[in-house]
């Protein structure tokens, strides 16, 4: 599966520019996390697929809101079947829904850790940006998010623990995760409209 094919099926199911900005989000902090977890021995191959995992991975979002608790991933694993995607995308975003969908499975390699603790951080680091005067992912730093991230009123919805599980999941301190996922997004920030 290419991108293209994952940005035609992700723009042909959901309609809200906020929730396409939140999946390209996801796609440009996994392709960042595939980097820094495998280094020199990287593969294009595999960091595409951690890629369009992010980029798909609420994708029949708008279409299962309403019964998110037993339907969300579901749709979109038929789709990712009817395109022949790989086990590994597959199972990614299906377990990118543990503790929230029913039935979802627990994360179990580092791809789908990768994706169920990013997805949340996106989402903190977007609201620290839109309280900055210029409303810029430029002018967001580790420390403001890191200051944030220690007031829990802030972006309350947030599940901070999802996104700590980076450090006994993936090895990678909390600091150093926030750092990855904000300069990735800092490198997408035109896509993402901040």
């Amino acid at each position: 599966m290419t991108r293209n094919q994952a940005l035609e099926l992700l723009h042909k199911h959901m309609k809200s520019p906020n929730l396409r900005k939140h999946c390209y989000a996801v796609e440009a902090v996994m392709r960042a996390l595939y980097k820094r977890l495998e280094g020199v021995d990287r593969s294009k191959a595999m960091e595409d697929k951690w890629a369009i995992a992010g980029l798909l991975h609420d994708a029949d979002y708008e279409e299962t809101k309403d019964d998110a608790k037993n339907q969300h991933t579901k749709k979109v694993i038929e789709w990712l079947e009817e395109l022949d995607a790989k086990n590994d995308v597959k199972d990614a975003v299906v377990s990118h829904a543990w503790g929230y969908v029913d039935g979802a499975p627990r994360p179990k390699t580092k791809m789908q850790w990768a994706l169920y603790c990013c997805d949340e951080l996106t989402g903190l680091i977007v609201a620290v940006a839109l309280v900055k005067p210029d409303k810029k992912l430029a002018s967001v730093s580790i420390d403001s998010v890191m200051k944030k991230w220690n007031s829990l009123s802030f972006a309350a919805g947030v599940n901070r623990k999802q996104i700590e599980e980076c450090t006994p999941r993936l090895k990678i301190p909390l600091r150093e995760f926030v750092e990855v996922a904000l300069s990735a997004m800092q490198g997408a920030h035109t896509d993402l409209g901040l």
